[in-house]
Formats: structure tokens, sequence, C-alpha cells
């Protein structure tokens, strides 16, 4: 049950960061409320990340390597 838990949570985080991802190309949803909260959960998770990992040719890959890495922590945790 906690595994299971733990899985729809990394499901859940890998989704928002994807959402987070494509909303930070469009300016109008970048000012909404939902972005602004969305940006709180996320942007601590991605800053480590990028201070590590440059972009490449102005593109940020932080997003991706966070998705990889939450998707290896599913693995080792729930063995899927």
């Amino acid at each position: 049950m906690l595994f299971k838990l733990i899985h729809l949570l990394i499901e859940l985080l890998i989704i928002l960061v994807f959402v987070h991802a494509i909303g930070s190309w469009f300016p109008q949803l970048r000012e909404s409320k939902f972005y602004w909260y969305l940006d709180r959960i996320i942007e601590p998770m991605l800053r480590p990340i990028r201070q590590v990992v440059p972009t490449l040719g102005g593109i940020d890959i932080s997003p991706m390597i966070l998705i990889f890495i939450l998707i290896i922590i599913d693995r080792i945790v729930v063995g899927r």
C-alpha cells in the first residue's frame, strides 16, 4: 500500500514537472495563479540541477533530468 502511494506521488510529480516545462513556453500561463503555485512546488527541485547542468544552446534540460531522476527513484523504491 505504501509503495503504491509513493508510486502515485512520483507519477504526479512527473506530470507536474512536464506541465511546468510546457507552461514556461506560454507567457499568459506563467502569469496565472495555477502556474505560481506549480512553480513553488517544482522550482526547488529544479534549482540544484540547474546549478550543476548548464543550458545546452539556451535550452534548459533540467526538467528532463528531474523526470529521469524521479523514474529512477520510482524503480528503486517501488521496484517496477
